[in-house]
């Protein structure tokens, strides 16, 4: 029996990466902040979103992580053979399995737990959450309210009903439960976001925009892509595309794809020549004037003139970290003489903040030429017809020149000694 015991043990942690989990919220204390969990964002501006399924896929473990849930299964499991009438271990077994992903096993365990204490607001939220999890939105509904019934400050109950009848369509009672988590803990950044999700599909637009807004400020990567949104179409603010563009690139910096996605949508409105004059006036004068913009971050450098770069003026003024990441931000939005900062820096690096031929100089020049910004595939075209850091490739050099004038081609092939 006990052979068995480890090769069931062993069979869950090799399939660890195979199931789609969520943080287990049954030991979140109610005095600490909960985690934030991501969840997939309305699809459209208009159009309900799909249900929030708070999953992930749980990261491959390195061999200590796996070693580490086969010892903690196997304890929990001992555990509860000594003693198979304590719901306090059957629960934390429950609350194990289902942090691997193995949900049937945790919902046995987790009934098991209840029917041993029948009045236990954890148990019963970790039942809710299991039954999320698989995908049963009204027994995990009949348990949450269980819990809240049993304890009526437990905040993750009240937070994971509100997702519940978030994805149940049941948008009223969702608003209600979200609010009721953020009155026992205000600070809950997440309730904030997903009460704002909500809101917006009610059509309650401003009063979404100051739960998007907490939730943006407090580092919530969705929020700040959303708040990006309402400043470009104007939907419970007043429309302003430095704003919108600052939030996207403040979503970027944590890894949020699809804020990414906007500023090179935004890019190619202001440099694809077959747009409208006034839509590329508009995008040209949101980048323009988030650049100007930046310098309010860094009241105490003097700025010369208003074509200046913010990242070359710290530079100079010896604040070589701050100036690197102005650069790039810059860079990002189009502005030339950044641009051409970091084409120098690439080739000559800048002591420990930028090492010759960076990558991330790379990264920026490929991402803008894409969306076809002419100084980037200038540059792009020297680096792969000299060879810098990369394969020489004389083909690609000359691919990137595409769209240039004949005369703007000559002077780069000329410049990198081919033709």
């Amino acid at each position: 029996m006990r052979r068995r015991l480890v090769l069931v043990t062993l069979l869950f942690a090799s399939f660890i990466t195979r199931f789609p989990i969520q943080a287990s919220f049954a030991q979140t204390p109610d005095n600490s902040p909960p985690p934030v969990i991501e969840s997939p964002p309305p699809s459209s501006e208009t159009s309900p979103a799909p249900a929030p399924t708070d999953e992930h896929q749980l990261p491959e473990l390195v061999p200590h992580e796996r070693a580490d849930t086969v010892m903690a299964l196997g304890q929990l499991r001992g555990a509860v053979r000594v003693s198979p009438n304590s719901a306090d271990a059957r629960l934390k077994l429950a609350q194990e399995l289902y942090r691997i992903g193995d949900l049937d096993a945790a919902l046995d365990e987790c009934r098991v737990a209840l029917k041993l204490k029948s009045h236990n607001a954890d148990a019963y939220l970790q039942l809710g959450v299991i039954l999320m999890a698989k995908q049963d939105g009204h027994a995990a509904s009949i348990a949450l309210m269980e819990a809240i019934l049993l304890n009526p400050e437990l905040t993750q109950a009240h937070y994971n009903l509100g997702s519940v009848q978030y994805s149940l369509g049941n948008h009223a009672a969702a608003i209600q439960s979200y609010r009721r988590a953020l009155e026992l803990q205000p600070n809950f950044l997440d309730a904030r976001y997903r009460l704002a999700l909500v809101l917006k599909l009610a059509n309650r637009h401003q009063e979404a925009v100051q739960f998007m807004e907490d939730a943006a400020i407090g580092g919530v990567p969705q929020a700040q892509y959303f708040m990006g949104n309402a400043y470009r179409n104007g939907q419970g603010v007043e429309k302003n595309l430095a704003l919108a563009i600052r939030w996207w690139n403040k979503a970027v910096e944590f890894g949020q794809q699809r804020a990414a996605e906007s500023l090179s949508q935004l890019r190619r409105q202001a440099l694809v020549p077959d747009q409208p004059e006034r839509r590329r006036n508009e995008a040209i004068e949101g980048f323009r004037q988030y650049r100007d913009e930046l310098w309010a971050d860094y009241p105490d450098v003097a700025r010369n003139t208003s074509s200046e770069s913010l990242g070359i003026a710290l530079l100079k003024d010896s604040q070589a970290s701050n100036g690197v990441k102005v650069l790039f931000a810059e860079a990002f939005a189009l502005g030339e003489a950044a641009h051409d900062e970091l084409a120098r820096l690439y080739e000559t690096g800048l002591d420990t903040r930028l090492a010759q031929f960076d990558t991330r100089i790379l990264t920026c020049f490929t991402t803008t030429a894409a969306d076809g910004f002419i100084p980037s595939k200038k540059a792009l075209a020297r680096i792969y017809g000299k060879g810098l850091g990369v394969t020489p490739d004389v083909q690609k050099a000359k691919a990137m020149l595409k769209g240039l004038s004949k005369q703007e081609m000559k002077a780069v092939l000329d410049d990198i000694g081919t033709h």
